[in-house]
């Protein structure tokens, strides 16, 4: 009877066991997320007053002078891809600016039309159409001014005139079309001054909204604890003071050395004076404009000469270099945290060629 008794109870024993201990889980698994949960609101609050120096990216990057439509941007799409723009047909705007890897290509400099090797590294052009200028040296007022710019360079795509490539693009039955219907009513629409203006419509399609944009838009559990930490940093330490704005960067031209010379912390061989080169004003030299710190986890290595291919130690660098601040290591994990959440990517269509090319 005894034995019988304990063999029925000892079950039932098992499963009271279970569900108490299940609740006991359930319990501590409560308690942890909402300790988390409170960690992270305080984070939100003392964060409120420095969100000023951030803002949320526009989903839109129209322009007055260049109107988009679907059919400039298809256009676009198209000369972006393709690599009749180069010489010697060997080279796209994708090629260094490969939109299947955040707009870049990965290189410290990038190949052109004969193999040759530019002297900057090429930025991203995820979100370019923001940016207040263009180029490392804001030499292009606009993608606009931009897009026409490469094809031409010596170096680059090696374009001997704009009448070369404009012949060259009349012969192709394809283009006659995409022209035509992007530019109506004109009686020779493939000309320079379109092809511009198509490249720059299709680029202004390329906007990557990331986390961070989701948190700024009220969203508090976009961005975990650590990623809140590395902003309240980037903000305390004075990161903000040029990475600012909806694009955190692009906005302004900086010295690259303020405390000190770049290149005894990048060991850059060669000591690029900025701006300068551009304008041959003394004031200029070593400035550059401040790049956007979007997707910049994603478009390594960094800097105008693509001198450092590891992030934190890029950050590293430049708290040392721009602020005279020397960052600890939780300093530091917390900012590439951060930093992580600017990540963002563009719709899958535009990461390959269009049908037909």
């Amino acid at each position: 009877m005894i034995h019988r008794f304990f063999s029925f109870m000892l079950p039932v024993l098992t499963v009271s066991f279970g569900l108490s201990s299940c609740s006991t889980q359930d319990s501590n698994k409560d308690k942890t997320e909402d300790a988390k949960l409170k960690e992270s609101r305080r984070y939100d609050l003392s964060l409120r007053d420095r969100l000023e120096f951030f803002g949320k990216l526009p989903s839109v990057a129209e322009s007055k002078e260049n109107p988009i439509t679907a059919e400039k941007v298809m256009l676009g799409y198209t000369l972006y891809y393709d690599n009749r723009l180069s010489a010697n047909n060997t080279i796209s705007c994708n090629s260094c600016h490969n939109l299947a890897k955040f707009g870049v290509d990965g290189l410290q400099f990038s190949p052109g039309d004969a193999g040759k090797l530019g002297g900057r590294n090429s930025p991203t052009v995820l979100n370019a159409a923001f940016h207040a200028t263009q180029f490392w040296d804001g030499r292009a007022k606009d993608v606009e001014e931009q897009a026409g710019m490469p094809v031409l360079n010596s170096v680059e795509m090696a374009i001997p005139n704009e009448k070369f490539l404009i012949d060259r693009l009349s012969k192709i039955e394809l283009y006659k079309m995409l022209f035509a219907e992007a530019f109506p009513g004109e009686p020779n629409p493939i000309n320079y001054v379109n092809l511009r203006k198509a490249i720059a419509a299709f680029e202004r399609q390329l906007i990557s909204p990331s986390r961070l944009d989701k948190y700024l838009g009220g969203d508090s559990l976009a961005l975990s604890v650590q990623e809140k930490k590395g902003m309240m940093s980037f903000a305390l330490v004075g990161c903000t003071s040029c990475h600012n704005g909806a694009l955190l960067g692009g906005n302004s031209f900086q010295k690259f050395g303020v405390y000190q010379n770049y290149w005894e912390e990048t060991q850059s061989a060669k000591h690029d004076e900025g701006r300068f080169e551009h304008t041959h004003n003394e004031a200029d030299k070593y400035f550059f404009k401040t790049p956007s710190l979007r997707n910049v986890a994603e478009t390594a290595p960094y800097f105008h000469d693509g001198s450092v291919k590891d992030l934190t130690r890029a950050v590293e660098i430049m708290a040392k270099v721009q602020l005279k601040y020397t960052l600890n290591e939780n300093e530091k994990a917390n900012i590439v945290a951060f930093l992580k959440s600017l990540s963002g990517d563009i719709p899958e269509n535009f990461k390959k060629s269009p049908v037909g090319l």
